[in-house]
């Protein structure tokens, strides 16, 4: 979240003026987009599994305070292959089927607003956002102005290590590098989360970077490979290697770490950075209930409503205001729910400490020229060509 403040956008009273890939988007273009559209008492999201509580019961509570009927679909399971079902549909101008979806900042995302599949956002109608959310969580490097995203939870990938076999305090990416550590490194195999850490290790700064920081970065990873240090890229396996010790360190999120992990393994964020990764609430631009959407979008950012959806998800909330009130929570809880409210509360991994947030990067938002060559240069490395 550090580091991601844009380009001296501000938020207007009837919308926001930021970069809409293509061209500019305009109050004006703000205005002609929402002008005519109503609420119709219904909408449909699609988000990514975990990302609610079994029960509903925000949903419920949300669809009981504002009498709009939900439908929640738990159909997203990567980016890639969510991007490939609905790019079809927006190219064309037709309704992808849901008017609320969460995309993780990155590629997939990045074209979307550039392509104008996504509708620009009325940000007087999100005024919860504007008093709740915290300042880390406005104008990203990703989408200046929140032009067309707002988050929706946050993680950060650093370093997961199992102090049964870890003796040491891990606190640099360069330990990921370390001989003494061979074949028991784990990695991960997204281009992005990979090419991030290739670009730490050597001093670049991924938001910023050059494609000679890439080049420079991925022969370091693949000096990393063909040393054997690195026993396997994960993408989402590499918990339960750590805790039971298949690899002693790896690159890992940060919820996983905290609601998945053994008792043994430590998360931290290393000295040279980490990156942060959000999942973000947008509309499609052919949704068919935007304005109900909006007004889910909002209503999350009351730090009421927030706190029981992160007392569930357990990742990094945008309303940081949850946290009194989930340490209310824990007080008047009993047993090992008030154990479990407690930890959450005090959780460097869900309200992490300003040193952290300072040492975190969001990846590097690409053009369509540099995406090409950003894959070419990293993809091949965890897949040992």
């Amino acid at each position: 979240m550090a580091g991601a403040a844009g380009a001296g956008l501000a938020l207007a009273a009837c919308g926001v003026e930021g970069r809409g890939g293509k061209e500019k988007v305009s109050s004006d273009d703000v205005r002609e987009y929402w002008r005519g559209k109503a609420r119709t008492g219904r909408l449909s999201w699609a988000n990514w599994p975990g990302y609610m509580e079994d029960d509903r019961a925000t949903l419920k509570a949300f669809e009981k305070a504002n009498g709009v009927k939900v439908t929640y679909k738990e159909v997203i399971q990567e980016s890639a292959p969510w991007f490939g079902k609905i790019q079809a549909p927006l190219a064309a101008g037709q309704s992808i089927g849901f008017d609320l979806m969460v995309m993780t900042n990155g590629i997939q995302l990045e074209k979307c607003r550039r392509l104008g599949y996504l509708a620009p956002l009325d940000h007087a109608r999100l005024k919860n956002f504007a008093a709740n959310a915290g300042p880390g969580f406005k104008n990203p490097s990703y989408d200046p102005g929140n032009a067309f995203t707002v988050p929706y939870v946050s993680g950060i990938t650093g370093i997961a290590y199992n102090t049964r076999y870890v003796k040491e305090e891990i606190t640099s990416i360069a330990q990921l590098f370390d001989r003494r550590y061979k074949g028991r490194v784990g990695m991960m195999s997204d281009s992005q989360e990979l090419g991030n850490f290739g670009m730490f290790a050597v001093g670049a700064d991924p938001e910023k970077s050059t494609p000679a920081d890439w080049e420079k970065a991925a022969a370091r990873l693949r000096r990393q490979r063909d040393d054997g240090i690195v026993r396997k890229y994960y993408t989402q396996d590499y918990i339960d290697a750590v805790s039971k010790g298949d690899v002693w360190l790896t690159m890992a999120w940060s919820g996983d770490a905290y609601s998945l992990a053994g008792p043994d393994v430590e998360f931290v964020v290393p000295k040279e950075g980490g990156t942060i990764w959000t999942d973000c609430m947008c509309i499609p631009k052919t949704a068919e209930n935007p304005v109900d959407a909006l007004a889910l979008m909002d209503w999350l950012y009351d730090p009421a409503n927030n706190a029981p959806l992160t007392e569930f998800i357990n990742y990094i909330t945008p309303v940081p205001a949850t946290r009194p009130i989930i340490a209310r929570d824990a007080a008047a809880a009993t047993g090992s729910e008030r154990k479990d409210l407690e930890r959450l509360s005090s959780s460097p991994l869900v309200f992490p400490s300003a040193a952290d947030l300072g040492r975190l990067r969001h990846y590097r938002s690409l053009t369509q020229d540099e995406e090409a060559r950003y894959q070419k240069i990293f993809e091949p490395i965890a897949k040992g060509s």
